[in-house]
């Protein structure tokens, strides 16, 4: 029996960043989905109950902290860790994401591809 590959949703709205991170993730054998914004992320999130949510704050429909209330607030989905990743590098954003049940939180232009892969990897 071929064993299922670990799903991973990416929440973000850059096309750019989305692909290098499905590109890494497939390349490490996950299973990657994508959503472009909070809505879309949601119903994946239901549909496929991935291991991990990587996601964007600023997004278009439903920003990141509302996607987190939703998700924490789920009895089905609460205990899938999300991990924040966004441009928004001030205190109280990550303190807010934090708050809403983020597992982590990085600042994207602080770290690259690989540590963020390789932070995260331990969610996994």
């Amino acid at each position: 029996m071929k064993k299922e590959k670990t799903k991973i949703l990416i929440v973000e709205d850059d096309n750019f960043l989305v692909k290098a991170y499905q590109i890494k993730f497939e390349r490490s054998g996950f299973n990657v989905f994508i959503a472009m914004d909070g809505e879309e992320g949601l119903k994946i999130v239901r549909k496929e109950k991935p291991a991990l949510i990587i996601l964007d704050l600023m997004l278009p429909k439903m920003n990141g902290f509302e996607f987190l209330k939703k998700i924490k607030s789920d009895e089905n989905m609460k205990n899938i860790p999300v991990v924040a990743l966004s441009n928004l590098g001030q205190r109280a954003d990550q303190e807010k994401a934090i708050s809403l049940g983020a597992a982590e939180y990085f600042i994207k232009t602080e770290h690259t591809l690989e540590e963020i892969i390789e932070k995260i990897s331990k969610y996994l």
